[in-house]
Order: structure tokens, then C-alpha cells, then sequence
């Protein structure tokens, strides 16, 4: 496109925003709320992640281990299961250890053991897996293999809370593209129908340029760019939004419930994330100008 084309492309965006600047300032907040909602589910999916992760890391699968065993017996124990592939460490807890756990946990309430002996409570072995093991298919998988071993009396881990944590980020996962679905096709609808507008308010414009047999790309082009340019406002004002939210949300989070141990935790989307909100403002922009030039200048 030559230099004059480009100049004059660019005069037309710029007068468009001047004649019908709250409609472009509506499309672009309406996109802003898309974004905002769909930025807002990656942003709880990326941090679910992160939980998952750094909860993995402490994970462990407990094995409680016969009464009869002796100390003697219990060290070719620790040594076999040291042997698993996926184990990364086994560590021993005495039932003296872990009588003094139990009273620790109980607190100002460890009175109420009084008289009773730390016989009650069984020996144990902490089992930390390899990173690579920490999921759900994988610990079940050792669970079992050590309900196998003669001197074990019970295995216990967090099956229950591992599943269906894992289901709840497969669920935000797919909201976050069944919800993002809908709501970008509305606001596509919106962008169409602000390029209408702006085709009807240059209507008589666009007709003389016909007749003189201008380019249909240079009557186009001026709306697509307007349609992009809301985008990326859009875009960028979604991302202004869940950034104040986040530091909302992370000043002010009941830390004390012990769902989080630090507020260096919680973590803002990632570059591909931010990349991936903005491209998608473009795109929004783009296509639902491209598509409504199509039908309504077709018609015209």
C-alpha cells in the first residue's frame, strides 16, 4: 500500500474515533469484560497449578507398620522400599515419635492422653515420591504395591482430596473455554455492530469512493484497524483490571485458614498468558470487523 493509502487510511481511523468515540469506547469495555472474565479463569487455573504443585512436594504416603516388627526387621523394610522407582525418600517414625507428634498436634488439649501409653499409636514410615510420581495415578499405584508387603498393616494417603482437586482444575479448565466460547461470539456480534454504525455514519463517504472506483481493501481496511485498535484496548484494559484484582485479592486472603503458607504463592498469569489475552483482543477485533463488512456491504 502506498504511502498516500496508508495516510489516509490512518485519517480515517482517527476521525472515526473522534465522530463516534463512546460507541468505539463501549465495544472496546465491552471485550475489556470478556477478557477480564476469560483472563480470570486462567489466572485461578494457573494458581490451582501452582497449589497442586507445591501441595505435591508434601504429599506423602504413610504405612503403618505391624506391631511385631522390630528394629531389626524394620531396616531391610526401609531398604526395599527405597528400591521403588518412584520413591524418593522413606523415613522411619518410632512409635515414641510419633506419640510426641500427636500430643504436639492436640496442643493445650493433649491432656486428654493422660494414662494412656504411646503403644496405642503404631510405627510408621513417611514415603515421599519423585517429583515426576506426584499425581494421582502414580501414588495409587504405590499405595497399592505396599498394601502387598507382609510387615504393613495399613497405607493411608490424600486419594480423596487428590482426585478431587484434580477434577476441579479439569473443571475450571473447561469453563474457562465453554464460557469464553459464548462470550466472545456476543461480543463479536457487538464489534459488528459497531462497524455498522461506523458504515452508516460514512455511508454517503463510502459510496463516492465506489463510484470512483476506489479498492474495496481501501474501504475495508479503515474498520478493520478500528476493530483492532478496540481489541487491544479492550485487551489492555482487561489485564489493568485482574491485576488490580489480584493485588486485592492477595493483601486480603485468609492466609490463617492454611490454604496458603505464603503470599509469594500466588502468582500472576504468565507472559504466554498475557500474550494470549492480548492476541486474543486483536483477533476479536479483527475478525468481527472483517465478518460484518462481509455481509453488510454485500447486502449494501
Amino acid at each position: 500500500m502506498r504511502l498516500s493509502r496508508i495516510s489516509f487510511v490512518f485519517r480515517r481511523v482517527l476521525k472515526s474515533f473522534r465522530e463516534l468515540l463512546w460507541t468505539h469506547i463501549l465495544t472496546s469495555g465491552t471485550m475489556a469484560m470478556t477478557l477480564f472474565i476469560f483472563g480470570g479463569f486462567l489466572l485461578i487455573q494457573q494458581n490451582l497449578h501452582g497449589l497442586l504443585k507445591g501441595w505435591g512436594s508434601q504429599i506423602q504416603i504413610f504405612a503403618y507398620l505391624e506391631n511385631r516388627l522390630t528394629a531389626a526387621e524394620v531396616e531391610p523394610l526401609v531398604n526395599r522400599l527405597r528400591g521403588y522407582p518412584e520413591v524418593e525418600s522413606v523415613r522411619f517414625v518410632s512409635q515414641g515419635e510419633a506419640w510426641e507428634n500427636f500430643k504436639k498436634s492436640l496442643g493445650s488439649q493433649s491432656g486428654v492422653l493422660e494414662g494412656l501409653s504411646a503403644d496405642i499409636l503404631p510405627a510408621s514410615l513417611e514415603i515421599a515420591l519423585k517429583a515426576a510420581y506426584r499425581n494421582h495415578d502414580s501414588l495409587a499405584g504405590v499405595a497399592q504395591r505396599l498394601r502387598t508387603e507382609k510387615d504393613i498393616s495399613e497405607v493411608e494417603y490424600p486419594e480423596e482430596w487428590m482426585a478431587r482437586f484434580s477434577l476441579l482444575v479439569l473443571g475450571i479448565q473447561w469453563a474457562k473455554w465453554i464460557l469464553g466460547g459464548f462470550l466472545f461470539m456476543a461480543t463479536l456480534l457487538i464489534v459488528g455492530n459497531t462497524v455498522k454504525l461506523a458504515i452508516l455514519a460514512r455511508r454517503e463517504e463510502i459510496e463516492i469512493m465506489q463510484l470512483v472506483g476506489a479498492p474495496a481493501g481501501l474501504i475495508k481496511t479503515p474498520f478493520v484497524i478500528e476493530g483492532m485498535i478496540q481489541g487491544l484496548l479492550g485487551a489492555s484494559l482487561s489485564l489493568l483490571f485482574l491485576w488490580l484484582l489480584f493485588l486485592f485479592l492477595s493483601s486480603q486472603l485468609p492466609f490463617t485458614l492454611g490454604v496458603l503458607t505464603d503470599r509469594a504463592q500466588l502468582r500472576f498469569l504468565e507472559p504466554e498468558s498475557l500474550a494470549l489475552l492480548l492476541f486474543l483482543g486483536w483477533a476479536m477485533g479483527a475478525v468481527g470487523s472483517l465478518l460484518s463488512l462481509r455481509r453488510f456491504l454485500q447486502r449494501w
